[in-house]
């Protein structure tokens, strides 16, 4: 019998998946991944730390199963998005640091884009707004920033990639340099509407073609990951949310799904067409399945999970990230409390990478289950906000939440997102719905699954959180909230702003 591996290689961890037929996971390896914060609100990753991790779990998942490559069908690789790595194409090695997704140091070079009145035109090209999220102002600093690297990059000696086509360029010993269309739309060097890298956007950002990977759809076999025991079919690449909403088996346009991980992702399925948002969220490729590209509404929140670790290791309130609904739930509220967790800025539908962390609504009474209670349900009204754009773009009312990722297991969480959106949130019984979509794609590439119908008949949901807040208190809260974010807002503005 054979299996399908999925590689999971995330912000905080890498993992290997090993899945079978019935979409179960028989095996799991994890490591955790370091950040490196070299400088106030920037973040980045030693890409070789990414790969090496990545070859370890591999290693463990299979030993683990009791398998070898050999009964390994097909491999599916789902990453952190908009993270950026430059590399030599000679030797494979990286030029420097990888820039993550939470980095914002090009934010003043953003808002000279804005200043000369192109976020239209990047926006109806991409899908897009301008922020320092994409990759493509990742990638200039770098060209800009590394000594001799955009000479080098207008020779063809160096090769771009998000982590997926950096993982690839290793499994496959540097002969495949490939990326899919939705890790491709994210890079803001993209065009939505010819599905191919974009001239003028490439000239805009100083970024030359011939550093950029070959776009590939999200379910084909690109090349062989050459593995101790012998070589497996690399046949699904997606960007994480995308993959989770696959494996969400979100497959009709209108099904959404969140992901609760290092921070909030929330895709709505659009179809066939790319429908531009007017409420600042993103027009984003899902996936793109043989010659049919199929399209996705998103907002991002870009603090989540990052807010427990917080708790844990900047206040130290708590021991283990699983102690957060133990600590919240002793309180019945937040005391008036709200935790604003612009960490690295806030993202949809406000998008101010100036904006920074706020606890407001303090007391003499205010104790660290109140603030434990304030950051789950800051978390949730973050949500809540994305959720509101996105009906306001599609007209199309919520009628439900399918929600998976790290912080899914927490019940407390979950009841309070019910509460604030008014309609049921239910998690699925099996929650690895990121790495099992990268798995689904692979094993749609090779035969292993026979198509979407038959994947989807795995979705079996484990528990729904009805609502249970009366309207007018949802209403209160989530006016108090906008006044907090309003607070948190524009606050480390080079120029003064607001604060």
């Amino acid at each position: 019998m054979k299996y399908i591996l999925s590689l999971d290689q995330g912000t905080t961890s890498s993992r290997a998946l090993v899945f079978g037929r019935s979409g179960s996971v028989k095996a799991m390896a994890q490591e955790e991944v370091p950040l490196i914060f070299p400088r106030p609100g920037w973040v980045e990753h030693d890409p070789d730390v990414l790969w090496s991790g990545t070859k370890r779990v591999i290693s463990r998942a299979l030993a683990q199963a009791g398998l070898s490559a050999r009964d390994v069908a097909a491999i599916g690789i789902t990453n952190q998005r908009e993270t950026t790595v430059v590399w030599e194409r000679s030797t494979g090695r990286p030029v420097c640091n990888a820039i993550v997704w939470q980095d914002r140091r090009t934010a003043a070079f953003c808002d000279q884009l804005k200043k000369k009145g192109l976020e239209p035109l990047i926006r109806r090209k991409t899908g897009l707004l301008v922020d320092p999220y994409f990759s493509g102002t990742k990638l200039r600093w770098i060209l800009r920033n590394v000594p001799g690297a955009l000479a080098r990059a207008k020779a063809g000696e160096l090769a771009f990639g998000t982590v997926d086509a950096w993982l690839v360029w290793n499994l496959t010993r540097g002969k495949k340099h490939v990326t899919d269309a939705s890790n491709a739309s994210r890079t803001m060097l993209f065009n939505l509407d010819t599905g191919d890298w974009d001239d003028e956007l490439l000239g805009l950002l100083g970024v030359p073609r011939a550093m950029l990977p070959e776009i590939r759809s999200s379910s084909e076999v690109y090349g062989e990951a050459e593995l101790p025991g012998g070589k497996i079919p690399i046949a699904g690449i997606a960007g994480d949310q995308q993959a989770a909403l696959f494996g969400q088996a979100c497959h009709r346009a209108g099904m959404v799904k969140n992901t609760y991980g290092t921070g909030c992702f929330l895709l709505m399925n659009i179809g066939a067409k790319p429908v531009r948002s007017k409420h600042n969220l993103l027009t984003t490729v899902a996936w793109r399945l043989g010659n049919r590209t199929e399209y996705a509404l998103e907002g991002s929140v870009f603090i989540a999970g990052a807010v427990v670790q917080w708790l844990r290791d900047g206040l130290g309130i708590i021991r283990s990230a699983a102690d957060v609904e133990r600590l919240a739930a002793g309180v019945p509220d937040t005391g008036g409390a709200f935790l604003v967790p612009a960490f690295a800025g806030l993202g949809a539908p406000h998008w101010d990478p100036y904006a920074r962390g706020l606890l407001i609504g303090l007391t003499g009474g205010t104790t660290a289950a109140h603030i434990a209670r304030a950051a789950l349900e800051g978390v949730a009204l973050q949500v809540t906000d994305v959720l509101q754009a996105m009906e306001a773009d599609t007209k199309i009312p919520l009628k439900g939440l399918r929600v998976d990722g790290g912080m899914s297991a927490n019940n407390l969480l979950l009841q309070m997102q019910a509460d604030l959106l008014g309609v049921p949130v239910v998690r699925p019984r099996l929650v690895e719905t990121t790495a099992r979509g990268a798995a689904y794609l692979a094993g749609l590439a090779v035969g292993y699954w026979k198509d979407r119908a038959e994947i989807g008949a795995h979705w079996k949901a484990d528990r729904k959180f009805n609502p249970a807040l009366k309207p007018a208190l949802r209403k209160q809260l989530r006016l108090r909230w906008a006044k907090a974010v309003a607070r948190s807002r524009d606050w480390e503005n080079p120029k003064g702003g607001r604060a």
